[in-house]
């Protein structure tokens, strides 16, 4: 199964080759920003990682922009339903019983046998939980009626209506075996998932929106729902387990017909919900190392990357001739001091003559540390002609912004080889005997020992290696029945399809893939059922669907991050298991195809059209639309959710290769350190932490001439990187000692992960010798055993042959 396809060619069509680097100039040919700006003077971007965009991004984002007539569908439903019950009032001057007693009203007759008029009860829940928008005059409005209508919908019981009509839908296979002869899907093919999906995912979005003003009862509700969604009372699995059910169904081409977007989105926010987002996932990290007796961790990693900079990005050839240029200007302004001249290479103008050709050395010759490094050396060489006000002043942290850290097996590689060299034996793991070395060795030791980090892993390691060698005697392992481990049991079965079908699904999404007739078609849920006729309508389908696809990408790329880290946390052997199974299906050529573009033409796409974002399409008047304002788009700096995509693969491919020699040549051999450098472009500082990490462990096998030009990169990574003391990662002294044997280290990972699973959730299968024996002869005895009917008939005659006629020789049964 070629997901990601060849990862060292990573194949390009024409058009996507026009956005690829100029290799005889070291630039970008397509830049969303004028060359003559100069990328190293591009700002920083005003951009905060968090678990999701702001609410009313997370909610537009759920409706395409064909689907918009939906809207005034859904409300004309509402109002025959409301109208046909109550009075002429609005729904905004109901009292809270009547609001009730209208949604238990509706949620009976969501359970009638006609489709149609089911449809129609949906419709009509679709619009309460959008707020009933018809009646509200400002965006603030839509959304304090949704956050009402949704948990009055939930607390009547609501959502479970929901799921098992959705299972309905999953199994209809009218509609699927229709949609599988059909030659082109559209939204029609669609339209009652669609319906039950955007209402669930608009309940399980607002319901995670905590506000400290919500009431008892919503916070009651709240984590009720939590529980529910987390636990298998849904055909006996999580939500999650059977929207998952869900996509490999769409990716096998049995129902092409599935609105995948919502269906990912939902499972997303599921996921987000039932588990936890990244400061739950920290808050669980430091309550499990206090559980285990394990020290505090030495910084808050979420607080420290907030608190990073943007390094300056690579400069382009045509910013280097113009800064070379400025320089020469005022030479004579600035006399440079003989012990900066290292640090300042190309500020020195006598060295401008020395310009390379080559792409990779013109990337190289950045400002990547620039801004940071150097501060006081800076002022003095060039001193700016305007002086900043002090408001403008950054104050640079003293000291590297990671406490380094030292592994148990680093400190015993450390002993061993100065043993060794010293004294000529070794002690094995003995990491406390120093008899015999010399005193700096003694400090060098200290110094390691308190820098000593041990990993939850380890310790979940070590308790399974102890649990493998002693069976019987290692007693029950007491398994916490937590939401991870709930959904980790739900989607053990059937993992690898599932691995396999998102990375399909992401290879269709990502902008690097040329369509292909054996690909899937993702955009049943996008495309309208009349093809647009004008070129207005061709340029917005073009926007809708470029957007569908980003959208597609953001909610794949945070599911894989959030399982991950979950995993990881609950027990590395199920991080390892779906790790594995990602590697096997190609995701690090995949993710490194999607990073072979103009990734700051990605980041700064405008696939969006603001006035036609849900909630303000239903509150404001619609402008004329023209084809100007289209190829406008907004104003924002950035894409938030492509830079959000972009960091959470960087994130996925660190955790896949993160202490995996084998799986690190692999970016090696994929060349992926090109690739990777044009990343750096972005100013955004979490983005080029995960890039920097990335280079970090391949460093050491791309070459002396590689690192020689590109020290500026390595600087980087020295200021930004966390440590490991004795780790060389700038030199590569021990390349002869570590052969790269993919094969014998993806098979011992495996053949550990197996016997993990089947000791722990293969009860079936279990060895016969090791379950436990009643060796009590009262209890034994005193077990009532049915014996069959021809036997107590014959019983005499079993008595004579078997007992009274066979000689017992008491004398060798005492021997």
């Amino acid at each position: 199964m070629d997901v990601g396809g060849n990862g060292g060619g990573l194949p390009v069509n024409n058009k996507q080759r026009a956005m690829l680097p100029n290799k005889s100039r070291g630039e970008f040919t397509r830049n969303p920003r004028k060359d003559s700006e100069g990328l190293s003077e591009s700002p920083d971007l005003e951009f905060e990682y968090a678990d999701t965009d702001k609410w009313a991004a997370e909610l537009s984002e759920l409706y395409s922009y064909t689907e918009g007539p939906e809207f005034a569908l859904n409300r004309k439903c509402f109002e025959e339903e409301f109208r046909a019950h109550v009075s002429d009032k609005k729904w905004t001057e109901l009292d809270a019983a009547q609001h009730r007693a209208h949604a238990m009203r509706l949620l009976d007759n969501l359970e009638v046998i006609a489709r149609e008029k089911r449809l129609k009860v949906a419709r009509a829940i679709l619009y309460m939980a959008q707020g009933t928008f018809a009646e509200c005059s400002s965006e603030a409005e839509v959304q304090h009626w949704m956050r009402y209508n949704v948990f009055l919908l939930l607390d009547v019981g609501t959502f479970s209506a929901l799921v098992e009509l959705l299972n309905m839908e999953i199994d209809n296979s009218a509609a699927c075996s229709s949609a599988v002869r059909k030659p082109a899907i559209s939204l029609a093919d669609s339209t009652d998932l669609r319906v039950l999906l955007n209402i669930m995912y608009l309940m399980v979005e607002t319901i995670q929106q905590e506000d400290p003003a919500d009431r008892p009862e919503w916070r009651v509700i709240r984590e009720t729902v939590r529980a529910e969604l987390g636990s298998p009372l849904f055909n006996n699995e999580p939500i999650s387990v059977m929207l998952f059910g869900m996509v490999t169904k769409f990716c096998s081409g049995h129902a092409p017909h599935f609105p995948m977007k919502k269906v990912l989105l939902l499972l997303w926010k599921s996921i987000l919900f039932t588990l936890g987002g990244f400061e739950q996932l920290q808050s669980i990290k430091v309550h499990k190392r206090e559980e285990l007796g394990l020290p505090p961790l030495p910084e808050d990693s979420i607080r420290v990357i907030r608190s990073m900079r943007a390094a300056s990005p690579p400069a382009s050839a045509s910013d280097l001739i113009e800064q070379q240029q400025k320089r020469a200007r005022r030479e004579h302004k600035a006399l440079i001091k003989q012990d900066n001249l290292d640090a300042f290479n190309e500020k020195d103008p006598y060295k401008a003559d020395d310009s390379r050709e080559d792409e990779d050395d013109n990337d190289d010759n950045d400002n990547s540390i620039e801004a940071e490094t150097f501060p006081l050396e800076r002022d003095e060489v060039m001193p700016p002609p305007i002086p900043h006000p002090p408001s403008e002043r950054v104050s640079f942290p003293k000291g590297l912004p990671w406490a380094p850290k030292v592994r148990e097996k680093d400190i015993e590689n450390f002993l061993e080889s100065s043993r060794s060299k010293f004294i000529g034996y070794t002690l094995g793991s003995d990491t406390d005997t120093v008899v015999g070395l010399p005193r700096p060795i003694h400090e060098s030791i200290k110094t390691l020992k308190q820098h000593k980090y041990v990993s939850i892993a380890e310790i979940q390691i070590s308790k399974e290696e102890e649990f493998q060698k002693t069976p019987l005697s290692g007693g029950e392992e007491e398994v916490e029945m937590c939401s991870t481990e709930l959904l980790y049991q739900g989607i053990l079965p059937s993992l690898p399809q599932y691995m396999i079908a998102l990375l399909k699904i992401l290879l269709a999404a990502a902008p690097t893939s040329k369509a292909k007739t054996d690909s899937i078609n993702i955009l049943a849920d996008v495309l309208p059922e009349e093809m647009p006729t004008t070129v207005l309508q061709s340029m917005k389908l073009g926007v809708d669907v470029n957007r569908h696809k980003e959208i597609i990408v953001k909610a794949i790329s945070a599911i894989l991050l959030l399982l991950l880290k979950h995993f990881k946390l609950n027990h590395i052997y199920q991080f390892e298991y779906m790790a594995q199974h990602l590697v096997f299906a190609n995701c690090i050529p995949l993710i490194l195809k999607f990073f072979n573009q103009n990734i700051m033409s990605y980041i700064t796409a405008k696939n969006s059209i603001s006035v036609l974002d849900f909630p303000h399409c239903v509150v404001h008047e619609l402008p004329e639309l023209t084809a100007e304002s289209l190829e406008a788009g907004d104003n924002n700096q950035f894409c938030w959710r492509n830079l959000f995509s972009c960091i959470n693969l960087l994130r996925i491919l660190n955790k896949l290769t993160k202490w995996k020699h084998s799986r690190t040549m692999m970016l090696v051999v994929f060349k992926s350190a090109p690739i990777l450098k044009r990343a750096l472009k972005v100013k955004q500082a979490m983005m080029q932490l995960y890039v920097l990490k990335l280079l970090k462990v391949q460093t050491k096998y791309l070459g002396r001439q590689w690192r020689k030009s590109n020290m500026k990169t390595m600087s980087a990574i020295y200021q930004k990187v966390r440590h490991r003391l004795n780790d060389d990662w700038a030199y590569g002294n021990d390349l002869d000692a570590r052969p790269w044997d993919f094969q014998a280290e993806e098979c011992a990972l495996r053949a550990n992960i197996e016997r993990f699973n089947s000791r722990r959730y293969d009860k079936t299968h279990s060895n016969p010798d090791f379950l436990p024996v009643d060796n009590c002869l009262q209890s034994v005895l005193g077990q009532r055993v049915d014996l069959p009917e021809d036997f107590q008939m014959n019983y005499d005659l079993w008595l004579e042959r078997e007992v009274f006629s066979k000689p017992i020789s008491w004398e060798e049964l005492l021997q």
